[in-house]
């Protein structure tokens, strides 16, 4: 018999069900219910919510069970697929029968293991945009910084005095056409 100190825990197996099971659960009924508000009003949108949070609570569970299963790492493609198949199967078979169960199969395994790959290949982005908030310069300590890619850009000083000098530009052109054609 174990003792209290040799139980193990899912933590120890490296499982965070807080961040790889609740939060996407979460996350799916809060999308959820606001895809059921903005398509069909306020009188679908806990029958939205509810739906995507219990396939959302589903497929992160089987994923987790698969991954523990296959002894894989956790950002493992394959583990996502094997569990959107499974998931969709159970769920479509609930659903909507035989057929039900081939058309959920595929399409959760294609909708998960693709959220699942845009995770991982945005993961380097949010992380950067993390640690440029919380060890960012001690001038801009806690401000947020936009990827550079992105066309949102916070300005400093001079270059939002020089944006409003073209600005004021643009409108001094503009006020001489419209005196021009009156």
């Amino acid at each position: 018999m174990e003792s209290a100190d040799e139980i193990k825990t899912l933590e120890d197996d490296g499982i965070n069900w807080r961040t790889r099971v609740l939060y996407p659960t979460i996350l799916g009924g809060v999308v959820g219910g606001g895809i059921g508000w903005t398509v069909y009003g306020r009188g679908l949108m806990s029958t939205y919510a509810t739906n995507l949070a219990i396939v959302a609570g589903c497929y992160c569970g089987a994923r987790e069970f698969v991954r523990v299963s296959r002894h894989s790492g956790p950002d493992n493609l394959l583990d996502s697929a094997i569990a959107g198949f499974g998931t969709g199967a159970i769920l479509g078979r609930l659903q909507g029968g035989p057929a039900g169960a081939i058309r959920y199969s595929v399409g959760i395994a294609i909708v998960g293991t693709g959220v699942d790959f845009a995770a991982i290949k945005l993961r380097p982005v949010f992380k950067d945009m993390y640690e440029s908030v919380v060890a960012g310069d001690e001038k801009k300590k806690g401000q947020f910084k936009w990827p550079e890619w992105l066309p949102i850009q916070v300005l400093d000083e001079e270059a939002l005095a020089a944006k409003r000098a073209r600005e004021e530009a643009l409108r001094a052109r503009i006020r001489d056409l419209t005196k021009e054609e009156s």
